[in-house]
């Protein structure tokens, strides 16, 4: 009996503690509000700073792009990819240096490079190339080892679910109803819904080139930096010759404007899609619901037109599978069917992915299938088909679209392609990016000429990687006071063609969150953060501020 007492009294003292200890679950000090890489890697270093935090998750699955099938990792110069950014490349290092990783081949069997990423650096210790299975692995375990708390499925109520006051948000309330209060929110999401739900400022679109002094923002027509244009007359009707019987489909009717002009048009999504030609391991591509072979006309033509760069993006990665990628003048990015995604309501939102999935699942079957595609091709596509065991709770389709660009901040600080391009310094810098301004095509239209062509992709290369201002990731003074932003960050239109890279945004992710602890301890705004200190903790995290 004297034992059940005791027993009692240590039960209940466990129990009491643990209440008075959480009194509030849906607290902590810093509240990230997305599922990307950068959440993530936000998350990891602010509990490894001593705060709390919670994760409050639209997505069930956590890594964003990287985890859902961009494995050929667009890294640029990887000597300024540091912190927990690179140590994640060095957990995909470890993974593959372990036999029982090499299920559908060989480890000696793949190859080292391809377009110049090197896939396995033994000297470094990393790996940037990798199977979204993998991806998602280690951001769960970073999670698990660092017991971070993850609220998934949870979207944010974007119409009254942000509480702010003076300038400061108290708390964000999710359409479930669960609310979550903070001292510091970080917006992780690819659409910054969080900080437009805050009112703070922010853009869509491409700026004018006279906005920020820019030579390649605007439209960019009869640019032709990479190989997505149309390199021989193409007819753009549906009976050629006559513009009186319309347009193919994805061909707009608007006029293009002059070159320079800023719009609210924005660059391509599609879906980095995971492929296997392992015969045990690849699910064949099926006839989609309301397929129509009448939408790849366009492509038909281009295939009669002599053109056979088909499989030029189907980018290698382990175990006999694919990051397979846009290529050409008509691929898989779905040209100007997203102007809207930004802004739209979530089922608005659920549509344009919904139309996404469908255009390019009938683009693979079209190929596969469509006797007006050359033989050769058919034949080398019954070879491919989805990898079996990747994204398997949602038949081997990748669970994220490919968000390239949506809302970008207006903040204290806007990067451009002056910054990008060494032409300016950059002051208080957090990070580095190094990758090409890289916008893929906006618009797809007719020339005066009356064929068919694509608009907006460009492709400038920094000679060295560039610094990024911490300004780009706070808000403009006067507005939200306690918020960071590392992905939809303040910076032009093509600007943001480089910084957009998952290894940045795991970089500013951790600069943010280290930013958010100091405006912790300090009591302060995060405007007024003092870049010395946060200058100090950064490099002490092993990030990369300079050449």
């Amino acid at each position: 009996m004297k034992r059940l007492t005791e027993l009692f009294i240590l039960l209940f003292a466990v129990s009491f503690s643990f209440l008075s200890c959480n009194k509030d679950p849906l607290s902590a000090d810093v509240i990230i509000y997305g599922g990307t890489s950068a959440a993530i890697i936000s998350a990891v270093e602010t509990i490894q700073s001593g705060k709390s935090v919670i994760i409050v998750c639209p997505d069930k699955h956590l890594g964003g792009l990287t985890s859902g099938g961009l494995g050929f990792t667009d890294s640029g110069n990887t000597n300024s990819i540091g912190g927990l950014s690179r140590e994640f490349y060095h957990r995909v290092w470890l993974h593959y240096n372990d036999s029982a990783a090499w299920k559908w081949q060989k480890h000696s069997e793949y190859g080292n490079k391809g377009q110049g990423t090197v896939a396995m650096d033994g000297e470094s210790r990393t790996m940037w190339i990798f199977e979204p299975h993998v991806a998602e692995k280690i951001f769960e375990d970073l999670i698990s080892e660092n017991n971070i708390p993850v609220y998934r499925d949870e979207w944010l109520d974007r119409e009254t679910g942000v509480e702010v006051v003076n300038n400061r948000i108290v708390s964000l309330t999710t359409l479930s109803g669960k609310k979550f209060k903070g001292k510091m929110f970080i917006d992780a999401t690819y659409e910054g819904d969080l900080m437009a739900a805050a009112s703070v400022s922010y853009t869509v679109g491409r700026e004018p080139c006279s906005q920020y002094n820019e030579e390649w923002n605007g439209v960019q027509a009869e640019v032709y930096h990479h190989g997505h244009y149309f390199k021989t007359p193409i007819d753009p009707y549906l009976i050629p010759g006559d513009p009186s019987g319309g347009l193919l489909p994805y061909i707009s009717d608007e006029p293009v404007q002059p070159n320079c002009t800023g719009d609210d048009k924005i660059q391509a999504y599609c879906f980095r899609l995971c492929m296997s030609n392992h015969p045990e391991n690849r699910v064949p591509f099926e006839e989609p619901e309301g397929y129509d072979p009448a939408d790849y006309e366009l492509l038909a033509r281009i295939f009669e037109s002599g053109w056979n760069e088909w499989f030029a993006k189907y980018d290698i990665i382990p175990n006999r599978k694919t990051d397979t990628n846009n290529h050409g003048p008509f691929s898989s990015d779905h040209i100007g069917m997203n102007y809207d995604y930004p802004e739209a309501s979530y089922e608005r939102r659920k549509e344009i992915i919904q139309d996404h999935t469908n255009y390019q699942k009938g683009l693979l079957y079209f190929v596969s299938t469509d006797e007006r595609v050359p033989r050769e091709v058919r034949d080398r596509m019954q070879n491919w088909g989805l990898a079996k065991d990747e994204f398997t709770d949602n038949g081997n389709w990748p669970h994220q679209l490919y968000i390239r660009e949506a809302r970008r901040m207006v903040g204290a600080y806007v990067t451009t392609e002056n910054e990008v391009l060494g032409k300016v310094d950059v002051p208080n810098p957090i990070g580095m990016g190094s990758y090409t301004m890289d916008s893929h095509n906006i618009q797809r239209y007719v020339t005066a000429e009356g064929d068919v062509q694509n608009e907006g992709d460009v492709g400038v290369h920094p000679k060295k990687p560039y610094q990024i201002a911490y300004g780009s990731i706070v808000p403009q003074k006067g507005e939200c006071e306690n918020l960071l932003v590392p992905v939809c960050l303040s910076s032009s239109h093509i600007a943001f063609g480089s910084i957009r890279m998952e290894p940045v945004f795991m970089i500013l992710g951790q600069s943010a969150a280290a930013a958010a602890v100091i405006a912790i301890d300090n009591k302060i705004n995060v405007q007024d953060v003092p870049y010395g200190q946060l200058e100090q903790v950064l490099l002490s995290k092993n990030q990369i501020l300079n050449n």
